[in-house]
């Protein structure tokens, strides 16, 4: 068996030149540049990047610009693609992008990042604008720990707002935190502890915040945390945390057994359906691949049902089978091709919630290797998770589609968004998103959201990590996506766009 680091350092060279400018796309994928030579360890790269930053082994330097001055989302008629907007300031990379809505007020928005231009590499961004302009805030950490990345956000129907993030003592353990608002992010609480490792000694990872924000539901406004925990052997196991007021004491449950390394859990979504019932969905692969990770094996994409409010959680089921990418750039769970960029492949999943014909339906997306392309593909469950109908795509266009998010809108529309390679050349992507109106048998027209193309290689990190994830959120009528941009160069920063709907 390998050995796997828990932190970086000692015998761990890294080696990183940061802040490095590359070529314009290019007409044929390049070798892999491999610059960001971490640990080959199943924890998140957030988390490895961290740690490497707090033990000295990385190094940002100060690049690109600020804010400045972009335009305000807008558009019309619908249906039609927003203009562009920037979300973060700073001159450091921004990258893993989530974002919610406040239910009863759509102008209100949140959003974060992995934000290296924060002392504990946590940023959040509000907006009480419908995102013509944002309020920032850095998080901030327990006494003498600091932060390892790993944005969650949440708005209950009270209108406060949430924010989490990993904190740690050492690098090599740490917990789940948050940070509650009254008043949309204009100020925040003091950090607390909503989740302690599973493990003795363990490592919390990849977080996730759900909030059951249904009136009517019996567990409005309960919060929900999902955790990849890890144990000092990696081991591992998803665990779901609940708190239903507002976050004064929390429990946390077992999802499924503890997976005994090489088999690991990883990258977990959470739903909630409108009487309540919490949907916990992760990855589930073996790290008996080439390389001897995940990279180029076949994982498992699985879902979970509680019943009862979180305490408990019941049959283990099966959405899909995904073949990862490659490691060809010393990535555990596969590497963006023709990069050093390393790839999650989280089942972002979301129900319908509304009245329609389509009500109380689960979707998944996620993507697929096919040997030659990554390609979005989207599940669709009819009975709660139990059984699941082939995957679909959402394209068929050519070029490596990565990063999908999936959520559904109050009338059932179901949207996703992605980033797509079709324009450019094999190496820049754009955010691109389409919406299904048939219960995901189909989706229709592709919008491109985002107006410029990123090369990835701009990411801050010399083309070795732009982040795990992109997000969206409905509002209304509105889908707004946010994603990990270069086009001004490097550093990565996130924009926001998205697409405003008739229905």
């Amino acid at each position: 068996m390998k050995t796997f680091f828990r932190v970086l350092g000692g015998p761990v060279i890294i080696g990183l030149m940061m802040m490095v400018s590359f070529a314009s796309p290019v007409s044929a994928r390049p070798i892999s540049p491999n610059p960001l030579l971490l640990p080959k360890s199943p924890y998140s790269t957030s988390v490895l990047v961290a740690q490497g930053i707090h033990n000295g082994t990385i190094h940002l330097s100060g690049h690109g610009s600020g804010q400045g001055a972009t335009p305000n989302l807008n558009c019309t008629p619908a249906p039609c693609v927003f203009t562009n907007k920037r979300v973060s300031p700073g001159t450091q990379p921004v990258n893993e992008t989530p974002i919610a809505a406040d239910p009863l007020t759509h102008s209100h928005l949140l959003t974060g990042g992995n934000d290296y231009n924060c002392a504990n590499l946590q940023g959040f961004y509000s907006s009480s604008t419908g995102g013509s302009s944002f309020t920032s805030t850095c998080m901030n950490n327990l006494p003498g720990q600091f932060g390892e990345g790993d944005p969650g956000v949440g708005y209950d129907t009270l209108h406060n707002s949430y924010i989490t993030g990993i904190d740690s003592p050492n690098g090599s353990t740490g917990e789940i935190i948050f940070e509650k608002s009254s008043n949309n992010g204009g100020t925040w609480s003091a950090p607390a502890i909503a989740v302690n490792p599973f493990f003795p000694g363990g490592l919390t990872d990849k977080d996730w915040l759900q909030i059951d924000d249904t009136i009517g539901s019996p567990h409005v406004n309960c919060l929900y945390i999902s955790v990849t925990q890890f144990a000092s052997n990696n081991n591992s196991t998803i665990t779901v945390s609940h708190s239903c007021n507002g976050g004064t004491t929390w429990t946390t449950v077992q999802v499924d057994t503890t997976q005994v390394f090489p088999a690991i859990d990883q990258f977990s979504d959470l739903a909630i359906d409108k009487n309540g019932n919490v949907f916990a969905s992760w990855m589930r692969c073996t790290a008996n691949g080439p390389t001897g990770d995940c990279g180029g094996t076949t994982a498992t994409l699985v879902v979970s049902e509680s019943t009862n409010g979180g305490a408990s959680f019941g049959t283990i089921h099966t959405i899909a089978k995904a073949n990862l990418t490659p490691d060809s750039c010393g990535a555990f769970y596969g590497c963006l091709p023709g990069t050093g960029e390393r790839v999650s492949n989280i089942p972002s999943i979301d129900l319908d919630r509304s009245s329609g014909v389509h009500s109380g339906n689960l979707y998944a997306a996620f993507y697929n290797w096919t040997g030659s392309q990554m390609q979005v593909k989207v599940a669709t469950s009819t009975n709660s998770g139990t059984t699941w109908g082939a995957p679909v795509r959402v394209t068929t266009a050519g070029g490596d589609e990565f990063f999908p998010w999936l959520t559904v809108s109050k009338t059932g529309i179901v949207g996703a968004t992605w980033n797509d390679r079709r324009n450019g050349s094999g190496l820049s992507y754009e955010e691109f998103g389409a919406l299904s109106n048939t219960g995901g048998a189909s989706f229709g027209t592709n919008f491109q959201l985002a107006s410029a193309l990123s090369n990835p290689n701009n990411d801050g990190f010399g083309g070795g990590f732009m982040g795990d994830y992109s997000g969206n959120i409905w509002a209304g009528k509105k889908l707004y996506a946010v994603w990990t941009d270069t086009r001004s160069g490097p550093p990565a920063s996130e924009w926001m766009g998205g697409i405003k709907n008739n229905a």
